[in-house]
């Protein structure tokens, strides 16, 4: 007969050293010992006698009991074992918790790390320790849906961190990538979150591209008393005008005093490709007098509080607020967009030179790309005519259009 759940509930084991079996029907039986009361279920597979656990009483009710016996007959109809369908999941449960997002994050990080510059792997990781890790992290990597992504990166979008958000999503989705690609998970889910976060509103750097308010900003910047770490940097800022970034990671092993050169490898540019710049008489000097103060350490302008990283990213800008000029009119990004204005349409430099010297896209008549090397000799001429004329802008000599053709 059936069993029921008031027997289930008081039947109590007799002694019998083996235990006491009450047989429910269809393999499944309630074995009653001194320590508990325990489901099993007995098969047989491949002509092999089988018994199969199912659970503990009260834990697992009668009916939980046969709604498992049901679905292992199932698996049997299907010519599946179902103890070894069991070991399976378990196996598989197992290898998800010791996949969880934090730490297929941080093998994906270590793994791709000589894809990242130094500056750009500590701020992926910054980001996903503070803005990730804390709400997913702990996530088996096979059970994060589209939702658990989104809901983290709108936290950030709350807090007005737009920009940031989308980058996370970014990072995210790479994480999920990787999992894929190593077995994890079955799919990248981000890909559903197209369109679910705000439109990163377009930045125009402000730039100060008069030649007059030039001369006043290069009086500004040599005024300027701040940290030498600072100092230095801001003074070079228009000289080389590359971007922030690139500038505060420069390392002393990229430059060459000795030919007035300074190589950025293409993992630290914007576009991957390397970057040559070449270094006037005024930045050589600028580094120079910083070499006998930073350069027995990796980075030109290492962080004012921890000598192992490069300098803040809101240094240059800080300087620039504490010398009178706020976002709106000028920023450590604005001096590329101050050397290509007045380099163009008052000193009349090639824009081809000008657009190699920013690092951008510039291609030959026949549509292949310059290699960084490109009219160098041509480059170097331009990059030390502007070091003179913001000299004789910050000096304050008569401003005169000149055209030049090299």
């Amino acid at each position: 007969m059936a069993l029921t759940d008031t027997f289930v509930r008081q039947v109590k084991h007799s002694g019998a050293p083996a235990g006491d079996k009450h047989s429910d029907g269809q393999g499944l039986f309630l074995l009653v010992k001194d320590a508990g009361k325990y489901w099993r279920m007995s098969y047989r597979f491949i002509g092999k006698q089988k018994t199969l656990a199912l659970g503990v009483y009260p834990a697992i009710s009668l009916a939980k009991a046969r709604q498992r016996r049901d679905k292992a007959r199932e698996l049997l109809a299907d010519g599946i074992d179902p103890s070894q369908s069991k070991r399976d999941e378990k196996q598989a449960k197992a290898t998800a918790a010791s996949h969880t997002f934090e730490i297929v994050a941080r093998r994906w990080l270590a793994k791709t790390v000589a894809t990242r510059a130094t500056t750009t792997q500590e701020k992926v990781t910054n980001w996903l320790q503070k803005d990730v890790f804390p709400f997913i992290g702990s996530m088996p990597i096979s059970t994060i849906k589209p939702l658990d992504v989104l809901s983290t990166v709108q936290k950030m979008e709350t807090r007005g961190a737009v920009d940031s958000a989308h980058r996370v999503k970014q990072i995210c989705g790479q994480v999920l990538r990787y999992g894929v690609a190593t077995g994890l998970l079955e799919r990248d889910v981000t890909a559903d979150l197209k369109g679910a976060l705000s439109v990163i509103p377009k930045v125009n750097y402000a730039a100060i591209t008069e030649p007059k308010q030039a001369g006043a900003l290069m009086r500004s910047i040599f005024a300027y008393t701040g940290h030498p770490f600072a100092v230095a940097a801001l003074k070079l800022s228009p000289l080389v005008f590359v971007r922030p970034g690139e500038l505060r990671a420069a390392e002393w092993t990229e430059i060459d005093l000795v030919a007035a050169e300074w190589r950025i490898p293409g993992e630290k540019m914007k576009m991957k490709i390397d970057h040559l710049v070449p270094l006037s008489v005024q930045a050589t000097e600028i580094l120079r007098n910083l070499q006998t103060i930073t350069g027995h350490g990796k980075y030109v302008f290492p962080s004012i509080r921890a000598g192992e990283r490069c300098m803040s990213e809101n240094t240059i800008n800080a300087a620039l607020r504490s010398m009178g000029y706020s976002k709106e009119i000028m920023t450590g990004h604005g001096f590329r967009a101050m050397a290509r204005t007045i380099m163009d349409e008052v000193l009349g430099e090639r824009v081809d030179l000008i657009e190699h010297q920013l690092a951008h896209a510039v291609k030959d008549p026949n549509g292949r790309a310059y290699n960084r090397t490109a009219h160098l000799p041509a480059r170097r001429v331009m990059m030390q005519r502007w070091a003179d004329y913001l000299d004789k802008l910050r000096q304050g000599a008569e401003i005169v259009p000149i055209r030049v053709t090299v």
